[in-house]
């Protein structure tokens, strides 16, 4: 069986699993999602979601020590102006994480002073309910581009694409998928997030409804990319986001 892969990055190269970037996407407009952070150490190395002006949800397995926020990015290669650099002062796994399996694959992040909100920086709804097969979402990252080789682009990359079936998911990934998961992308494959892109959105209807966590090999038929299902964590994020 292949070993499932995180989509994180590890230094400048890759985890030996899966990358999770987006392959076969387009670049975003500039700034059409203003939620969408980097988290760096020396380097980009996952994604993340602002959720309030000082929170940011990502990956259980993006957890570092040490980590900055970079918000109101494009461009993560040059200074553009509308970026606002913030350090991590907390970084809060899900208590059930499982690292051998990837359940409950969630962290909050509480940035050491609150972001400014603007054009550039906004936060991203929690979601009312969970997501239904075949609804239309958007992944975006900074992740590898490329299904069989290395391409990180500088500029944030976008991708639509649905809800798969919980059904059709289990039967992709049988004795992995977890209620506690959700598949989305195309089983024809082609196009999927890949390596950086973990901890990054996936966005239906205004809402966050998944967090960029594994797969297989990027874009390969039949396996389409896992996230973790952001409605089953809502009281524990409001609770954990309360409490500290």
């Amino acid at each position: 069986m292949k070993a499932l892969v995180f989509l994180v990055l590890i230094g400048a190269a890759f985890a030996a699993a899966e990358d999770e970037k987006v392959v076969g996407g387009y670049e975003c407009s500039r700034h059409s999602a203003p939620y969408q952070v980097s988290l760096n150490a020396g380097y980009h190395f996952c994604g993340g979601s602002l959720i309030s002006s000082q929170w940011v949800l990502s990956a259980a397995h993006c957890y570092k020590s040490r980590i900055q926020v970079r918000l109101g990015e494009h461009n993560i290669a040059v200074n553009e102006g509308t970026e606002q650099w913030i350090d991590a002062v907390k970084m809060i796994r899900h208590p059930h994480y499982n690292s051998q399996n990837l359940d409950n694959d969630i962290m909050l992040i509480k940035l050491s002073r609150p972001a400014a909100l603007n054009s550039y920086v906004q936060t991203v709804a929690l979601p009312s309910r969970c997501p239904v097969a075949d609804e239309n979402c958007m992944v975006s990252g900074w992740g590898n581009t490329s299904s069989n080789g290395s391409n990180f682009p500088n500029n944030l990359q976008c991708l639509k694409q649905p809800i798969i079936d919980d059904r059709i998911c289990r039967n992709a990934y049988p004795h992995l998928f977890t209620e506690n998961m959700v598949c989305s992308g195309f089983m024809h494959g082609g196009a999927s997030s890949c390596q950086g892109d973990s901890g990054g959105p996936l966005v239906c209807s205004g809402q966050l409804q998944g967090v960029v966590s594994w797969g297989y090999d990027c874009a390969m038929v039949g396996h389409p990319s896992v996230y973790a299902r952001v409605c089953r964590y809502t009281s524990w994020i409001s609770s954990t986001m309360s409490n500290n």
